[in-house]
């Protein structure tokens, strides 16, 4: 059985890689180090289910990210996760209806699957 692909986009390798390990048997987890990486994979995977990005990212942030995504997929479902509490990012993010969840990192293993499976039955 094919896995639901996801693609994570977070300027940190160790987050990349602890996610994508932590859900190898779950999901596909296609990872990309900058905003830029992730139009890319997100153009030759036009399969990708779900997109988490992290929030503070250099160059594109991640709201910002995700806005560039709706424009082409709106279709799409956009989680940002992060360590950082930002209300008015947050507000933005659901109030435009560019994300499904804004997380905070560190995140929990089973609050994480709850909730993209949750995302792809949307």
């Amino acid at each position: 059985m094919e896995l639901p692909r996801i693609l994570y986009v977070d300027d940190e390798v160790i987050n990349l890689e602890l996610l994508q390990l932590t859900f190898m048997n779950d999901f596909e987890v296609i990872i990309a180090e900058s905003a830029a990486d992730g139009l890319s994979l997100l153009e030759l995977n036009p399969d990708i289910h779900v997109l988490i990005s992290d929030l503070k990212m250099p160059v594109i942030n991640g709201l910002d990210f995700i806005k560039l995504v709706k424009q082409k997929h709106p279709e799409k479902i956009c989680m940002l996760l992060t360590a950082f509490m930002e209300s008015d990012v947050m507000l933005e993010g659901f109030n435009q209806e560019l994300i499904f969840r804004y997380l905070m990192k560190p995140w929990n293993k089973d609050e994480l699957k709850d909730t993209i499976l949750e995302a792809l039955k949307r």
